[in-house]
């Protein structure tokens, strides 16, 4: 058995370029509050860039103008790009557009690619994901209420939708809706191309919420929508893959998605590091530094290992995708997905913690981090399910144990140890 942590130095040196473009370029965006259309303007020159470097869109492969990394380096940019919110935007990877381009590059038809994907992978369009739903449960699709019901050559698709991510700024979004509800649990939704323009599609609203408080409207991003499709006629080759894959394409996107999400936080995690331990070197009470004291010493020893751990964890779970598919990976894939939010969480509130009033106004990038943060604990997936799944398959490799006696029962053991060394045992005693 092979273990190798190394990076090949040509990767190296995209990455460590990668780290000083972002600091140096990326940052500074984020004091500004800037709508969606300025954004674009101050993004575009910065887009170019990264597009002349051949780092743009690299969750894809080069046949669709990705660089077909693969995930653990995919895993390794997307550390970097998460220290930030505006990162992945810059580098052409930002959710839900990439999620949306890997669909459209796996069920989308030719004509589909004509006129979806390869304009939104340009950077050119912008797109939205509309499965969750505010009365049911957004974790089990299988419960959706919305309908797409067949009409002569079309569908007619009824629903309402919440928190869709980006709705209002997004040119065409990818409605999941109930086609067969009487099939099998999991084919009973398909997948659909809308365009925003497309009569009876209505936003209702831009959703404030703990990570977009101020400045909520229709020019925000990001922002979480409210829609409601009423009568929406789409023609049936608005159809992705074939009728009842819905479940499947959702997935085939979650699990890489899953892999971005969780070294996105890694890197947003070891921001919030870096602003505690040199909070630690400045800042005196009582007598001494923070960095004297026990209390914060064990903080940094804390975060540094939950840290590790998390990118650990993450990068294993990318390596099993890139040698066995993401089907390959449930097991790895839910366990970082609940582990890696609680890490982002505890290191941000003890960077937060360190700062005080500091950390906790808006004078510091940590209060926002914070609020944005509580979030991963249920997007994608709630904890609770990724928990679930986790037990459910690591069970699947035990069985009751024959006599309902415990394996390891010493009594048993024993005794089936003293008959198989009888003999030994006779003679000791002799």
């Amino acid at each position: 058995m092979g273990w190798d942590f190394s990076t090949e130095p040509e990767f190296q040196a995209k990455l460590d370029w990668m780290a000083e473009f972002v600091r140096s370029e990326i940052y500074p965006l984020e004091t500004l509050n800037l709508d969606w259309p300025a954004l674009r303007r101050a993004v575009a020159p910065l887009q170019h860039e990264v597009k002349q470097r051949q780092l743009w869109a690299a969750h894809l492969g080069p046949e669709l103008g990705g660089q077909g990394y693969g995930q653990i380096k995919l895993g390794l940019m997307h550390e970097i790009l998460g220290t930030t919110a505006y990162g992945p935007l810059v580098f052409g990877n930002q959710a839900p557009d990439s999620g949306n381009s890997e669909i459209l590059a796996e069920a989308g038809t030719a004509q589909q690619k004509s006129r979806w994907l390869y304009p939104l992978l340009a950077g050119e369009l912008c797109s939205a994901f509309a499965m969750t739903e505010r009365d049911t449960a957004g974790a089990d699709p299988s419960q959706l209420a919305a309908t797409a019901v067949p009409d002569g050559d079309g569908w007619v698709i009824n629903g309402h939708k919440w928190f869709i991510t980006n709705a209002s700024i997004a040119d065409f979004m990818i409605v999941v809706a109930l086609t067969d509800p009487d099939a099998e649990r999991h084919r009973r939704t398909s997948q659909f191309i809308v365009p925003m323009d497309t009569p009876g599609v209505r936003i209702l609203r831009d959703i404030a919420s703990m990570e977009v408080i101020e400045h909520v409207g229709p020019n925000a991003y990001p922002s979480h929508a409210e829609v409601v499709l009423e009568d929406v006629r789409v023609p049936g080759a608005a159809m992705l893959g074939s009728r009842g894959d819905g479940f499947l394409i959702a997935q085939k996107r979650l699990g890489p998605g899953r892999i971005h999400h969780c070294m996105r936080w890694i890197g947003q995690a070891n921001r919030a590091f870096d602003m505690l331990c040199e909070r630690a070197t400045y800042r005196y009470s009582h007598g001494s530094v923070l960095g004297d004291k026990q209390t914060v010493r064990n903080w940094i020893a804390d975060c540094a290992a939950e840290i590790s751990a998390a990118r650990l964890m993450t990068l294993h779970a990318a390596w099993v995708i890139d040698q066995h598919g993401p089907a390959k990976a449930r097991k790895e894939i839910a366990l970082i997905k609940f582990f890696g939010a609680k890490v982002l969480h505890d290191v941000i509130d003890r960077a937060l913690q360190t700062h005080g009033s500091l950390g906790y106004c808006a004078d510091l990038p940590l209060e926002s981090m914070y609020r944005a943060a509580r979030a991963a604990r249920f997007y994608d997936g709630p904890d609770e399910v990724h928990r679930d799944t986790v037990a459910r398959l690591i069970l699947r490799g035990y069985t009751p144990p024959p006599g309902g006696l415990p394996t390891e029962h010493v009594p048993t053991r024993r005794a089936d140890a003293e008959r198989r060394f009888a003999g030994l045992l006779e003679a000791a005693s002799t």
